[in-house]
Parts: structure tokens; C-alpha cells; sequence
């Protein structure tokens, strides 16, 4: 998943970043609110971790913001302002979490796996689809207890199709799910369509994939 991660302490914020990309997460840092207003205009974030305390906006009208977005990023809170004001208005103003510092980065994960599980309307980490399963927590897809290897880009694309099933992603958002920010990459639309390929390939092994649909000139949908 693609992480905005807005604090202004760098020490923290290389912290969160280097943990979070152990974890299998896409990450973009910005250290003051300027920064990251400009970043969650132009890219496609599936969670936003917002400092409020920031030295040139506050964190509560950049939350504000989001919320104008059409691609509604989670935003979990991370704050030294612990009072219980600010939680409220900051849950008031559509913050899916609030965890006031200092944290431990396990709870971290945790409480945006949870965010995932509630928005996504999922019971357990388990997602189960034409017979396959999915599982989030340990990054398995097995067909009949039978596991399929796939590689880090390929469990990332299936993942966040699943989770979008009956929905239309164009290549762009799979891109930016998988690849971050790429107006600082070079970026090329084919790389969606060749995971595809090699993902239908590895699947269709065990059971029929037609339920993984190409939208012509637009992107994928998963139907199952």
C-alpha cells in the first residue's frame, strides 16, 4: 500500500519509513505541510499518517483536505497532542485513528491493519475468492492448501484487486499502489500489464482466472 508519512521529525519519519518498507509498504516522506498538500494532490495514497504538529500548517486543516480528495486515503493521526479535544476533533473531522506519541510501531501496523479490515469490510486478515485464499497478515495465496509463489509486486497487485474486487482500476492507480510516486520514476504502463500476465499465468495452474477481467484501454477488474 502507498503511505504518505507527514512529520517533521526526521529521525521519526526515516524510522516509520525504514519499518513500513520492511512491512511490504510504499512510502513517501513529507516534513512540512506545504510538502505534503502538494503530494496528496498529484498522488494516489492508500494511507496517510499525519502529524499535527507541524512547523508551517496544522495537521487538523490538512486532514481537512484529504477529505476533499476522491480517492479517500485513511488518515491515522500521530501526535504529541494528546488531549482529548484533539482526538475528537480529529476523529470529528474524519481520522480513521488517533495514536498519540510516542507509539510502538507493531501497535502501528496493527491499528492500520485494522483501519483495512473496517473499511474494506473484512472479518479476518483471510480473504477468500474463487477458491483461492488470500492472507494478508502472512502474505499467502494458497488454492486448496496448496501455496502459490508469487513474487512481492505480483502478491501486492492481487492484494489491492482484492480488496477493490468489482471495481475498475486503471493502470495508473495499480501503479501507484504498487510503484509510489511516479512523477520522480520512470514509469511505464506496461510493467502493470506484464505482473498480470504473470499473475494469471501462475494462477490459472489451479483454477480458471476468467473472474481477472481486462477493461480495454482502461485497466483490470476482479470479479470474483
Amino acid at each position: 500500500m502507498h503511505v504518505l508519512i507527514v512529520e517533521d521529525e526526521a529521525g521519526l519519519a526515516n524510522e516509520l519509513v525504514h519499518f513500513l518498507t520492511k512491512e511490504h509498504y510504499t512510502c513517501d516522506w513529507a516534513s512540512s505541510g506545504r510538502e505534503a498538500s502538494e503530494k496528496i494532490a498529484v498522488n494516489l495514497y492508500d494511507f496517510i499518517l499525519l502529524d499535527l504538529g507541524l512547523p508551517d500548517y496544522d495537521g487538523l486543516d490538512l486532514l481537512a483536505e484529504t477529505k476533499l480528495l476522491d480517492h479517500d486515503p485513511s488518515v491515522i493521526v500521530l501526535t504529541a497532542r494528546g488531549a482529548l479535544e484533539d482526538r475528537i476533533k480529529g476523529l470529528g473531522l474524519g481520522a480513521d485513528d488517533y495514536l498519540p506519541k510516542p507509539f510502538s510501531l507493531l501497535e502501528l501496523q496493527a491499528r492500520m491493519q485494522a483501519v483495512v479490515r473496517r473499511k474494506f469490510k473484512l472479518k479476518t486478515s483471510v480473504v477468500a475468492f474463487q477458491g483461492f485464499e488470500l492472507d494478508t497478515s502472512s502474505r499467502k495465496v494458497t488454492y486448496q492448501d496448496q501455496e502459490i509463489l508469487l513474487t512481492k509486486k505480483e502478491f501486492d497487485l492481487l492484494h489491492y484487486l482484492v480488496l477493490h474486487r468489482n471495481r475498475i482500476l486503471t493502470r495508473l492507480q495499480l501503479t501507484e499502489h504498487i510503484w509510489g510516486n511516479i512523477l520522480e520514476d520512470d514509469y511505464d504502463s506496461n510493467y502493470i500489464d506484464v505482473h498480470i500476465k504473470n499473475l494469471r499465468k501462475k494462477l490459472s495452474t489451479h483454477a480458471p482466472t476468467d473472474w481477472l477481467e481486462t477493461v480495454r484501454g482502461v485497466g483490470y477488474r476482479l470479479t470474483a
